[in-house]
């Protein structure tokens, strides 16, 4: 590794570089800069530009192309197998628009083979030439790649014009430029030396390889979990989730376009018992970068302590699972900027975002005036499909989480300690459509307040204008999650007591927000609690875990003689 080098060569691609290097074996002897990164802008995408007219055509041509077979990748090899599992867009259930190959335990043998086939030179190449490989990536991304992976987004995890837009492009050409800007910021890292010595820290790879699990809700962190640890030199094998196996390909492909060269990133689609039973068993496993639920997780946590001493090193977990998240609304908040925070929070990507507000306290004083604006609001919402980019919310997933939503709702229709004041209605006929749905509850203990639902459902409870600080120990008692939440008040006082008493109780706060929308390089994101390891992707402290430093101490002139001056 190249300590010394901060940047990248302008001018040549990644491709040349890494040939160079696997033919020459040199290091580059010079200080490089990386790019300053700057967040990617968000395309508004009016009906009637050309960027609009542009996104829907690509829309349209990949719903209209005849199914496509999405393979295993494996050292740079499209495996196909005789087990194929169907995928349809979750507004049009019906509808066939591919099938990915699904491997056995064979498979993620060969990934993790692959993997650490190519683990040495990848470690060994100049950091500044993986930096290239991503920036390079990020550019491919904001130009040629950006209207097929927001597409397949849309397509595959029937996500609007907008949220695919902020996800899957800026999200994560984000994620590949601020990395490499906090790379550079790991590596200058060093310590001071005194005269006669030079002390230097160079950061490592692991010793092993990553498995990085991923979630179908956010396509930019299917992509991160495998890209951050290996611009830090690791190399990885992928298990995305069977719902995002269609933007996971564009992925790929956009992958192997920069240059990531075989066998470092590995995408296997797999029961996830079976890939745990050879991941977790195997000597060379250096990582968990997980993002899911928080049984899997905690299930994965036990099964590697299980394996501990099979290990030729303790491997790092890191994990950002469920949230509970809520609004917290203090007596002097404007009613407007509070309704308007729970329904873009809450259903916003129909509620099936980690950060999504499910959750919110709401004084007495101004609640008439919330409802009245929230019922209005969740009313006009437009439900349909992504190809009209005019629907705020379209269809929940699958039917797995279609089932499981409408059955909160079906037992808040049975209680008699709350009530559904908008929504309430669902319909699988065509497409997993859950209307956004807004539930008051009398009981702050009720099971839709404390569990989390992963949907378009949000629950209020209606406090006594003058228990702020009550409710706040409610608030923070009610959730083993820890991931958002918020504050809204015009009262600085408010802000400062909510901000102390729920330091605990949100990774990412927001203060007159709603709890969503974190920006690379701006909102470090992850939790603590039931929510993860708080490791905060977007920022410097995740790529730390994806290295082992070494400490190098140089000595100029030795000495020649045991004796010190106190013997005399």
């Amino acid at each position: 590794m190249c300590w010394l080098s901060f940047g990248i060569l302008n001018g040549e691609s990644a491709k040349t570089m890494i040939t160079f290097a696997k033919n020459k074996g040199t290091m580059s002897n010079a200080i490089f800069h990386v790019p300053v990164a700057v967040n990617e802008p968000v395309k508004p995408y009016s009906p009637g530009t050309k960027e609009h007219a542009d996104l829907i055509a690509e829309y349209n041509k990949l719903y209209n192309q005849a199914p496509i077979d999405i393979p295993l990748y494996i050292n740079g090899k499209e495996i196909t197998t005789a087990d194929k599992k169907p995928m349809s867009p979750p507004h049009e259930h019906q509808k066939v628009i591919g099938h990915f190959n699904y491997g056995v335990a064979s498979h993620v043998e060969q990934a993790i083979d692959a993997a650490l086939a190519a683990r040495e030179q990848w470690a060994n190449l100049p950091w500044e030439q993986r930096a290239a490989i991503f920036l390079k990536a990020a550019d491919l991304l904001a130009g040629p790649f950006r209207n097929r992976m927001n597409a397949a987004t849309m397509l595959a995890q029937s996500k609007n014009v907008m949220q695919a837009e902020i996800d899957a492009a800026c999200e994560l050409i984000d994620f590949f430029r601020f990395n490499v800007q906090y790379m550079t910021q790991v590596y200058k890292e060093q310590p001071e030396s005194l005269p006669g010595m030079w002390n230097r820290l160079e950061y490592r790879p692991l010793e092993g390889f990553v498995f990085a699990v991923t979630p179908f809700n956010f396509t930019s962190i299917a992509a991160n979990l495998c890209a951050a640890p290996a611009m830090m030199g690791n190399v990885v094998v992928w298990k995305p989730a069977e719902s995002q196996m269609y933007s996971a390909q564009v992925i790929m492909e956009l992958f192997k376009a920069a240059g990531v060269p075989d066998g470092v990133i590995n995408m296997v689609a797999v029961d996830g018992p079976v890939a745990g039973d050879v991941v977790f068993k195997h000597k060379a496993f250096a990582g968990l970068h997980f993002t899911g639920s928080t049984a899997v997780f905690r299930n994965l946590w036990k099964e590697i302590g299980n394996n501990i001493e099979n290990y030729r090193t303790y491997p790092r977990i890191v994990g950002e699972t469920g949230g509970k998240d809520f609004v917290m609304v203090h007596k002097s908040a404007n009613p407007a900027e509070v309704a308007t925070a729970l329904s873009r929070g809450a259903f916003e990507f129909q509620g099936q975002k980690c950060s999504a507000a499910s959750r919110g306290y709401i004084p007495s004083n101004i609640w008439p005036e919330v409802k009245r604006i929230l019922v209005e609001q969740v009313k006009s919402f437009k439900m349909g499909s992504p190809a009209d980019s005019s629907n705020f919310v379209n269809a929940v997933i699958d039917g797995r989480a279609f089932d499981k939503i409408a059955g909160y709702i079906d037992f808040v229709k049975s209680q008699s300690d709350a009530e559904i004041i908008v929504g309430g209605n669902y319909d699988k006929s065509v497409g997993y459509y859950i209307e956004p749905t807004v539930v008051v509850t009398t009981n702050p203990k009720f099971r839709t307040i404390c569990e989390e639902i992963f949907g378009p459902v949000l629950t209020l409870y209606v406090y006594p204008e003058n228990e702020f600080e009550a409710t706040l120990k409610l608030l923070d008692e009610t959730s083993d999650y820890a991931l958002t939440g918020s504050i809204i008040s015009h009262d600085r006082y408010a802000i400062q007591t909510a901000t102390k008493a729920l330091e605990n109780a949100a990774g990412n706060f927001y203060i007159n927000d709603k709890p969503t929308g974190a920006v690379v390089g701006q909102q470090p994101f992850g939790g603590a609690r039931g929510s993860g390891t708080n490791d905060k992707a977007g920022a410097a402290m995740n790529l730390l875990r994806w290295v082992s430093a070494r400490t190098i101490k140089e000595t100029f002139v030795p000495p020649t003689d045991y004796r010190y001056p106190f013997l005399g």
